[in-house]
């Protein structure tokens, strides 16, 4: 039986109530949080937090690895774009589990207050210094923000050899974020902890509970 077409997929999606307004809020929702992320950061960038003695890090010494950071997160992004495009419940389970991690990490920004590791060399991002206006974000420490985005694309790309290169490279994500001294190892190792339970909620609530098998209109 052929495999249903791009064009296909995404009238079954917008056909079915419920998938089209968890496509709907969901993006809606992402879209505030895009917006309030800058003046949050910018809060967390202001106060005086703590420097953990790290005995990982320690053991590391720290370079400029930041264009092979980007390489992998800026291919897996394209890469998960690509295969969203072509099944919508991709687009629909990312969004809503970067939702709720972003959700969490607010709230674990706003209780543990660290200071950068005293070796980091800094991380510069295209995309982040347009949003920022060029004014370095070090403090956005626990959990690691660009593991946790690794992690997301791994779990939420459906096929084996997509999922082997995202497992791949989540892990060399994130020990380049040690060498550069960017996170703390506690940062780096909490993100998928933190993760995984956000996906399996999208996946129960928006899954297990059928809303994906509804054609309703």
């Amino acid at each position: 039986m052929p495999s249903p077409s791009l064009k296909d997929n995404w009238k079954a999606t917008w056909q079915s109530r419920y998938k089209r307004w968890q496509m709907l809020i969901g993006t809606v929702i992402m879209a505030a949080i895009i917006y309030i992320i800058p003046i949050f950061f910018g809060h967390i960038q202001k106060r005086q937090g703590a420097v953990l003695n790290d005995w990982v890090l320690a053991h590391i010494p720290p370079h400029n690895v930041s264009v092979f950071i980007f390489a992998l997160i800026w291919g897996m992004a394209l890469l998960i774009l690509i295969r969203a495009i072509n099944d919508p419940s991709i687009y629909i389970t990312y969004c809503w589990t970067l939702i709720f991690v972003c959700l969490v990490r607010f709230v674990t920004l706003s209780v543990v207050a660290l200071d950068p590791p005293s070796a980091m060399v800094p991380l510069v991002d295209p995309l982040n210094s347009a949003l920022y206006r060029n004014a370095p974000i070090t403090k956005d420490l626990f959990f690691s923000g660009h593991t946790a985005t690794m992690v997301m694309i791994w779990l939420c790309l459906q096929k084996r050899t997509d999922k082997i290169i995202a497992l791949i490279a989540a892990f060399a994500v994130a020990c380049l974020l040690l060498v550069q001294h960017i996170h703390y190892t506690i940062d780096v190792l909490a993100a998928p902890v933190v993760v995984y339970p956000c996906y399996r909620l999208t996946r129960w609530l928006f899954l297990s509970r059928g809303y994906f098998a509804r054609n309703e209109s």
